[in-house]
């Protein structure tokens, strides 16, 4: 059951892009639309902190929207949904179908939440009918910044360029201590093999990245495996307890999550 500030499938998957972020890519703006501009992005921001502030602790699934139903790499996010929900994990993906809708139904069926951070995309996107709650972000970076923010731990499943994107863009928060070294998981050895050999002849070995780098990759085929991997470090290195300890107070209207 969805829970959004608006629940009509019109608001998924915009066509061609809203015309004021395409403008705010094409260089400057009179000194006016700029500052407009900013004080929309700054409330698109908030809009996304108080949607989720008190969701967590999440894990973020990352994956292609583009894999079916039947196909092996959709039930593998099934399950690292459903292992994520019942080591106590809030799941949280881009909202979409494919290997996201996977992951959120998994958490669903599972008994845990089930989280969508959507982007309007002109095709591909729309919601999928697994999530708990969901809000839709105009620009890529407040997205990314939200699916960053509140998880403890990260898993790539087999994706296209949106999917490289965030995994290395996770990596090099981790690597510049942007974030903490939250575990960055790869699911699906043989599909990530061909990258890794990539990082290591090319990367590693012309001195681009440390081999430590490298080795902070989490690579398994079993859900069981990286959720468990997942849940030690949480606990162990950050001290991740339940149910998180926030004080519930609504200074901004925060979003109660049942």
């Amino acid at each position: 059951m969805l829970d959004s500030e608006s629940k009509t499938e019109g608001n998924w998957g915009i066509a061609p892009g809203h015309a004021d972020v395409v403008r705010f890519l094409e260089g400057p703006q009179t000194r006016t639309s700029e500052l407009l501009r900013a004080v929309r992005i700054f409330f698109e921001f908030m809009r996304g902190f108080r949607a989720l502030h008190f969701v967590g602790p999440c894990v973020t699934v990352f994956g292609s929207a583009r894999f079916a139903e039947d196909h092996r790499y959709y039930e593998l996010g099934r399950q690292c949904g459903a292992e994520l929900a019942r080591a106590g994990f809030t799941v949280m993906t881009g909202g979409g179908p494919g290997v996201m809708e996977a992951a959120n139904r998994g958490a669903r069926e599972a008994g845990g939440r089930s989280i969508g951070c959507n982007i309007e995309l002109p095709k591909e996107q729309k919601p999928n009918l697994y999530l708990d709650r969901w809000i839709t972000f105009r620009h890529f970076f407040v997205r990314k910044v939200m699916l960053v923010k509140y998880s403890y731990a990260f898993i790539a499943l087999p994706g296209g360029f949106g999917t490289l994107d965030e995994i290395f863009e996770t990596a090099t928060l981790i690597q510049t201590a942007k974030i903490r070294g939250f575990p960055l998981v790869l699911m699906a050895r043989d599909f990530w093999q061909p990258l890794l050999d990539f990082l290591a002849a090319r990367l590693v070995k012309e001195q681009t990245i440390d081999q430590a780098d490298l080795d902070r990759l989490i690579v398994t085929d079993s859900a069981a495996e990286a959720v468990q991997a997942i849940t030690e470090i949480a606990i162990h290195q950050f001290g991740l307890r339940y149910p998180a300890r926030l004080k519930r107070r609504w200074y901004l209207g925060e979003k109660k999550f049942a």
